[in-house]
This record gives structure tokens, C-alpha cells and sequence, in this order.
């Protein structure tokens, strides 16, 4: 199938590994394809989303076999799984219902799916409410993929390393499907641990922001990736001090994306051009985006004044399942996130617009903004920003910081010192660690409860 191009006649000597785990890519193909056997004829087809050999095998099998695919998140709860599978509508669950022995083979051709096909229906994490599903055709992911790969200059002699959640579109559709729809050799460390990292040996490695945090923590592995020719973080804002300690041991700057699961990889910077810490980059091959205010008119693109960002391209989604509403305004996405946009296209992503804006005293904040602020004190490890009710101002900056050995006072006014004033924060609260989510994203709903 067109999705899986890579998996056809490669000569790399194991196309993909797991924890330790390998197969070739012939066998690869012939599991896989033994599996399509077991689950052709079904409509959609869940997976145990597991990190792990058995989980690679199962997607490729059914997305061979022509099943849309479900991926269930290895953390789900009793609840949230009971949801997806019956929302989804999957009449089996790989790794249950029908057990996935990588060792079998078949030669079995299946017929290549149409492009408007459904590939995956992947679950959004649910912070407003139950998680919907996001329908992705095959021809969505198949843009989605190649518009990256141009992007980051991704070949099939590259190798891949990364261990992110193979539930979500970093580590699955790219760290996965792109791999093979590349013919790149896959290394999946079963846990991002720095150590696996540092000894992987491979050229193009992916990550989120606490995977490269732990890195840079442990600098004999972040000076190991110096070989490597290109460091990718998303999921989050990957913080300035971040970027730029990584930088200075690895020798890489990183590139950063910028994506979701309704739309892929729309935004990113470039392997051959410049990464600037805080920055996203532009527009993907393909891709158009706009900012919307308030009150649907277009702020000027200075690189400070705040929008929601509306994107549009090859790689969106085509519906919510279950949803008959049409999921795009005349094919344009509103993705719900702030971002600026500067004269020459850089994006800069401020943060959601739920959580992300706060309007404190007539003046419109950006939390990431503010983040990023307290993250250059020496003594704060983390940082999260929200805007809080305020009878007087409408909402308050406050912040939630991991940080030892400073006060309050301390960081409001360094803040103070390096933003407008009106941006410092009100209050300061300390706490032992911010609550996050699988990929490393802080569930911000958590700390306004």
C-alpha cells in the first residue's frame, strides 16, 4: 500500500526495533500481512497501543488489510477506553480480542486502500469533555508525512530513533508511518530514557520537551547525539532555556513543529534553514494559515499581536466520527491555539486560547510568554501560567512554578524586569511537579480546579 512504500523491496537489514526487539523489513511485511489475514473484512480495528514490537506489527496489518485503525493510549482508563472502543465503533481489539505473534508470516497481497479511505481514527485527549474521534484518511496522512519529510529532508538513509507513546500523531503517524513510508530504519527505544537515546546511533532523533529536558540533565547523552544530523521537538512549546542548553551540548539547534491531531504537521522549521528558540517556523508544503480576532477580523503579522491560528492543507481531518458537522469553515481549521505571526511568516504559538489568553486589566497575555520569562531564573525548573478570576483586573496572571531556594517576590519582579510590567505575575504558588499528560503536555485544567 502507498502508505507503507517504504516496506516494499527495502534492503535495510532491520526495519524496525523495539526495546531491544527487530525485525527486517521483509519480515515486518510478512507479520504484518499475516495479521491483515486475521482481521480483513472488519471495518475498524482497535490496537493495544502498547510500546512495543506486537503494536507496530498490528497497525501495519490492518492498515494493510484495509481496517480503519484505533489506536487505544497504553494509559487509558477503565472509562476512557470503555468510550473510545465503543465510540469507534471497532468490532476487535488487537492484542485482546485476536493475540498479534510477531513470529507468523504471510504472503497474502491486499489490494492498495483509496486515498479518501479512513486510515486511523485517533482520540484527542479529551480536556473539554469526552475524547472525539479524528478521522484521518489515508491520503491526509500520506500528505501529512511527505510535506514533513521535505521539510526535515527525512530519507530512507536516515535512522530513526525515538521513544514517544506510540498512540499519538508524533510518535505513531510520524515516529511510525513515516518511518516506513520512508524506508528509514526505526529504532524505538521502549522509554525516551536518555541513555537509549545516547546509544542508538541514529541520525534523525524525535522527542517532546521533557524528553529533550532529561537530556540536556544528563549531559554525556546530550554530547552522544552530536552524530546525529537532526533533533525534532513538539507536542509543546519546547522552552527557550531548553533550546538552547540542548543546543550547546549537542551541537544541534533543534527543529521545532507545530501540528495537532485534527491537522498533522502544518508548521515547522527547516533542516536547512534557521530554528529560532520560541518559534515554530512556517507553513509546510501545502498549507495556508491565517490569525482571526475576537471579532473575525486579521491582526497584522508584526510578531506580537496574538491571534487564533487557522490553518489550512491537504494533511486536516475529514470529520469528527460520529459528527455530521463539517469539522472546517470552507476548508479553513480553527485550531483553538494563540500565535503570533511575524513579517517574514515565523510563527510563535502563545499557548491554547481556553486557558493560554488571559486578559488581565484590558491588556491581552500570552502565558508562554510568561513561561518562558520564569524559566530563565536559575532556580525554576518548570513553569505554568493561567489567568485566574479577578474582581478588579477580570483575570490575574498567576503562576505555578517548581523552583528551590527563591520566594515570590523574587520571581515577580524578575519578570517584572524582563516583560511590560502589566505581564508579571500577581501570585506565585510552588508546587513539587506540574501535572502533565502522556506526551509531556501540562494539563493546565488541573492546577485551576
Amino acid at each position: 500500500m502507498r502508505l507503507l512504500a517504504g516496506l516494499t523491496g527495502s534492503d535495510v537489514p532491520a526495519a524496525v526495533a523495539v526495546a531491544g526487539r527487530a525485525l527486517s523489513a521483509e519480515a515486518l511485511l510478512a507479520a504484518a500481512t499475516a495479521v491483515a489475514d486475521d482481521v480483513h473484512g472488519a471495518a475498524t480495528v482497535a490496537v493495544d497501543a502498547t510500546p512495543t514490537l506486537e503494536t507496530v506489527v498490528a497497525v501495519t496489518g490492518a492498515l494493510l488489510s484495509g481496517a480503519a485503525v484505533v489506536p487505544v493510549p497504553a494509559d487509558a482508563g477503565p472509562a476512557e477506553r470503555d468510550h473510545i472502543l465503543r465510540d469507534s465503533g471497532a468490532v476487535l481489539v488487537l492484542g485482546r480480542d485476536v493475540p498479534v505473534d510477531v513470529r507468523r508470516r504471510s504472503a497474502t497481497a491486499y489490494a492498495p486502500p483509496a486515498g479518501d479511505d479512513t486510515a486511523l481514527v485517533m482520540y484527542t485527549s479529551g480536556t473539554t469533555g469526552a475524547p472525539k474521534g479524528v478521522v484521518l484518511t489515508h491520503a491526509a496522512v500520506e500528505a501529512g508525512v511527505d510535506a514533513v519529510a521535505e521539510a526535515w529532508d527525512w530519507t530512507a538513509d536516515d535512522r530513526l530513533v525515538h521513544g514517544l507513546p506510540l498512540f499519538h500523531v508524533h510518535g505513531l503517524i510520524l515516529g511510525v508511518l513515516g518511518a516506513l513510508r520512508r524506508g528509514s530504519p526505526l529504532v524505538h527505544t521502549g522509554r525516551p530514557h536518555p541513555a537509549r537515546y545516547a546509544a542508538a546511533g541514529g541520525t534523525l532523533y524525535f522527542g517532546v520537551p521533557t524528553v529533550w529536558s532529561r537530556v540536556c540533565a544528563e549531559p554525556a547523552a546530550a554530547r552522544a547525539l552530536r552524530r546525529a544530523r537532526l533533533l525534532v521537538s513538539g507536542s509543546a512549546p519546547l522552552p527557550v532555556p531548553v533550546f538552547e542548553r540542548l543546543s550547546a551540548l549537542s551541537g544541534h539547534r533543534p527543529v521545532e513543529r507545530y501540528g495537532m491531531t485534527e491537522t498533522l504537521i502544518t508548521v515547522s522549521s527547516r533542516a536547512g534553514g534557521e530554528r529560532r528558540p520560541g518559534h515554530v517556523g512556517v507553513p509546510v508544503r501545502g498549507v495556508r494559515t491565517r490569525l482571526t480576532r475576537d471579532d473575525g477580523t486579521e491582526p497584522p503579522a508584526d510578531g506580537e499581536t496574538i491571534g487564533e491560528l487557522w490553518v489550512s492543507g491537504p494533511m486536516l481531518l475529514r470529520r469528527y466520527h460520529g459528527s455530521a458537522e463539517p469539522p472546517t469553515d470552507h476548508g479553513w481549521f480553527r485550531t483553538g491555539d494563540l500565535a503570533t505571526i511575524g513579517p517574514d511568516g515565523w510563527h510563535r504559538i502563545v499557548g491554547r486560547a481556553s486557558t493560554d489568553l488571559i486578559k488581565c486589566g484590558g491588556f491581552r497575555i500570552g502565558a508562554g510568554e510568561v513561561e518562558d520569562a520564569l524559566l530563565t531564573h536559575p532556580a525554576v525548573r518548570e513553569a505554568a501560567v493561567v489567568g485566574t478570576p479577578d474582581a478588579d483586573l477580570g483575570e490575574a496572571v498567576t503562576a505555578f512554578v517548581v523552583a528551590d531556594g527563591v520566594g515570590e517576590r523574587d520571581l515577580i519582579d524578575f519578570v517584572a524586569g524582563h516583560l511590560s510590567v502589566h505581564k508579571r505575575p500577581r501570585s506565585v504558588h510552588f508546587v513539587d511537579s506540574l501535572p502533565r499528560n502522556a506526551m509531556g503536555k501540562v494539563q493546565k485544567k488541573r492546577l485551576m480546579l
